[in-house]
């Protein structure tokens, strides 16, 4: 694994002279973005007031339906795509614009359709005050939605959407994920596996900051078991150290031993002692137990966030072999379960941060920095970065995401707007 900060020297790898300026195409785009601004607006209110929740799944489906319809109006084919009914998740709506054959790069653009915010949420209604908007979804991410959506109405407008391959995905279960995820993300693997570059429109990290590498996450179990028996015993030959100290001494080894860059591993979850019940869902329970008891059976559950696949495989070896050196008298089992891909930082991401970087200069609003991944959760993108460059965080500002008082910033976001259609203008030109 090559180290973040080295690998940001490649950050600004010399892009094209041919774009030192603003090119007249440019400038028609960005004057159709300010004629369309208010428009925008509007249309951000209709969808944040339309609940879609990830659980709501008509509501998901009604606001696929009129993105589906406002990118068909800008010469998309709009589909929206059901998941298994068993699944129980929203449709995932997949535009695409196929206008001859690309001269530059074919793009994949993504957002998603649901928020966090359920049908009973006491937060539905889109609000305004000043420069600040309030909404479920506002900044999570509806409102890096509408910047997909009218930063391609510009270019369409501007006329220089020929000779182009564009598919936009936003899918209905971002904000929980239909399971099986083989299953639920596979129509984006496959739009990834036709595209050469990745472009996420999830919430901003800073003005001046993009996202080139998004850790991954997975699920551990840990169980322990010992030799149910009067506490005077504990730690003798016949008893040995029972399930709790078996359970603390593997915990102990992990924080000791594989903390590194990068990498986090959380227990979020523990129970033990003479009787323990784990309910199906693995993140609630009960247990019952005696001071003078040596307890049994253990139970825990946890997490881990990792950069690259090969730290994850690295850290998966180092904590078997960590649980496999019982206590005398006990026994542990441990489970691993892989969730969300990393999106690592390769030289490709780098570059189109490098073109987004000379967009943000042109337009005088200086340097845009690769985000600190260690800040970053998982998200959609990570699953097609093993097939495409890939760039994320180009969404709006805001703050309180997954909060009651989720805002989005006005003040940045027809700039953010401009950046992403003159990034999408310059890759689709790009040989």
């Amino acid at each position: 694994m090559k180290h973040f900060q080295l690998i940001l020297m490649l950050t600004f790898i010399a892009v094209s002279p041919a774009f030192a300026q603003l090119s007249n195409a440019e400038k028609k785009i960005l004057d159709r973005i300010d004629a369309n601004y208010d428009e925008s607006l509007l249309f951000l209110e209709k969808v944040v007031n339309i609940n879609s929740g990830s659980l709501n799944v008509e509501g998901v489906k009604k606001v696929g339906k009129v993105f589906a319809d406002a990118f068909s109006e800008i010469g998309f084919d709009s589909k929206l795509l059901p998941l298994p009914e068993n699944m129980k998740r929203g449709d995932h709506l997949f535009s695409e614009l196929n206008a001859g054959k690309p001269k530059g790069k074919k793009l994949l653009l993504i957002g998603h359709l649901d928020t966090v915010f359920e049908e009973d949420s006491s937060f539905q209604t889109f609000r305004r005050s000043g420069d600040t908007i309030y909404g479920p979804g506002a900044s999570d991410m509806k409102g890096g939605d509408v910047i997909i959506l009218y930063a391609l109405k510009a270019l369409k407008e501007a006329g220089v959407l020929k000779n182009t391959q564009i598919i936009v995905a936003m899918t209905g279960d971002e904000e929980k994920t239909g399971d099986p995820m083989a299953v639920s993300r596979q129509p984006l693997i496959d739009a990834a596996k036709r595209s050469d570059v990745a472009l996420g429109f999830e919430g901003a990290t800073g003005f001046n900051y993009a996202t080139v590498a998004r850790r991954g996450t997975a699920s551990w179990t840990l169980q322990t078991s010992g030799k149910r028996a009067h506490s005077a015993g504990v730690f003798s030959k016949n008893t040995g150290a029972g399930a709790i100290y078996e359970a603390a001494r593997i915990l102990n080894a992990f924080y000791e031993n594989l903390q590194e860059e990068y990498l986090t591993f959380n227990p979020g979850l523990i129970l033990g002692g003479s009787t323990v019940e784990v309910a199906n869902d693995q993140s609630r329970g009960s247990a019952e137990g005696k001071t003078n008891v040596v307890s049994p059976t253990v139970f825990v559950k946890g997490d881990l966030r990792f950069l690259t696949a090969e730290q994850m495989q690295k850290t998966q070896a180092k904590m078997e072999e960590i649980v496999a050196q019982n206590l005398p008298g006990t026994e542990a089992k441990f489970t691993f379960e892989p969730g969300y891909p990393s999106m690592p930082p390769t030289e490709g991401n780098l570059k189109v941060l490098a073109t987004l970087s000379q967009i943000s200069q042109d337009l005088g609003q200086g340097e845009v920095l690769a985000f600190d991944p260690g800040r970053r959760g998982a998200g959609d993108i990570s699953f097609v970065a093993d097939y495409v460059d890939a760039l994320d965080g180009l969404g709006v500002e805001g703050d309180g995401a997954h909060t009651l008082s989720e805002t989005m910033d006005l003040a940045t976001y027809k700039d953010f707007m401009k950046r992403a259609a003159l990034l999408i203008y310059r890759l689709i030109n790009e040989k």
